[in-house]
């Protein structure tokens, strides 16, 4: 749904998991134990990006446990299937498409957004490949595209008609700010530490940070790193930005990545700090690990 500008929007913050070996005893351990970490991180925060059907498709009975482990303002942000993306690249896969809605149909309002997350190698060529791709999706699916060919990046004209064409189709942008990520060395933290930084760095695309909303659901996947300044210094400016996207209508998610994902919570945290800074009649919730030591410490 489309809201009026005259409308302020919505702000889903969120991780990219639900559940985490490390959280029952540190960010969930003020709640009773359970058995559904979706219900317990549903307290906490009111998005999820979902990594996992990119990797495989859920069983029904899945789709309708996670329906019902959620309150009604709950977004998921699930990712179309890799089969769809990296293997036919939007090609011949009209079936696929359409099991996948269809598994996923019973969330209704609840399934936020979809992702369609393309490989590098889907270059400014393959852009009628997208144009149809998203013409055949139901109009009602809010759909959010995340490129990372560099031509997409270079403020050239193979970037402007990928714009254009997600503004002709009402489709968002995927926003990754991978800044913070790639500041300061790797050798702080331990050896074990350092082989974990240097893995997800290279697997995370350093790109430059186009900020557009192509559509009316802004989406931003913010990686930090372990330095809280550091984290500070590129959360700033989304701050203001996301604001701005509210005022003018628009639903904002903000997905918040650590090169451990356990201490994923603590970025999101921060960021809920420096937006609530300056605020005063819309507070963002803070999680449970406002009042709760930092995560291990690094030294």
């Amino acid at each position: 749904m489309h809201k009026s500008a005259l409308s302020r929007g919505n702000i889903y913050i969120g991780l990219p998991m639900w559940q985490h070996s490390y959280w029952p005893k540190t960010w969930f351990a003020n709640y009773p134990k359970s058995d559904n970490g979706l219900s317990v991180y549903a307290k906490e925060c009111n998005t999820v990006e979902g990594n996992t059907t990119f990797y495989s498709l859920p069983h029904q009975d899945a789709v309708t446990r996670w329906r019902d482990s959620v309150p009604e303002h709950f977004r998921f942000a699930f990712k179309f299937h890799q089969n769809i993306t990296h293997v036919h690249q939007l090609k011949h896969c009209d079936e696929e498409v359409a099991q996948q809605l269809s598994l996923l149909s019973p969330l209704k309002e609840k399934l936020g957004v979809m992702m369609l997350q393309l490989p590098a190698s889907f270059g400014p060529e393959k852009l009628p490949d997208l144009d149809t791709f998203l013409a055949a999706l139901p109009q009602e699916l809010n759909v959010a595209v995340e490129v990372r060919h560099l031509a997409f990046f270079a403020k050239g004209d193979e970037e402007k008609a990928l714009n254009q064409l997600l503004i002709s189709r009402s489709a968002n942008r995927v926003i990754m700010d991978t800044r913070a990520l790639f500041t300061g060395p790797v050798d702080a933290g331990g050896t074990s530490r350092r082989a974990m930084l240097e893995d997800v760095r290279e697997k995370k695309p350093r790109v430059p940070v186009n900020v557009i909303a192509t559509g009316d659901t802004p989406i931003v996947r913010f990686v930090g790193n372990d330095v809280d300044d550091d984290n500070r210094r590129c959360l700033l400016p989304w701050v203001k930005k996301v604001k701005q996207w509210q005022n003018e209508g628009k639903d904002v998610y903000f997905f918040c990545h650590r090169p451990d994902n356990k201490d994923a919570p603590w970025l999101a945290q921060q960021f809920i700090d420096l937006y609530n800074e300056d605020e005063t009649i819309h507070l963002l919730n803070n999680l449970a690990i406002k009042h709760q030591p930092e995560q291990d410490a690094l030294f």
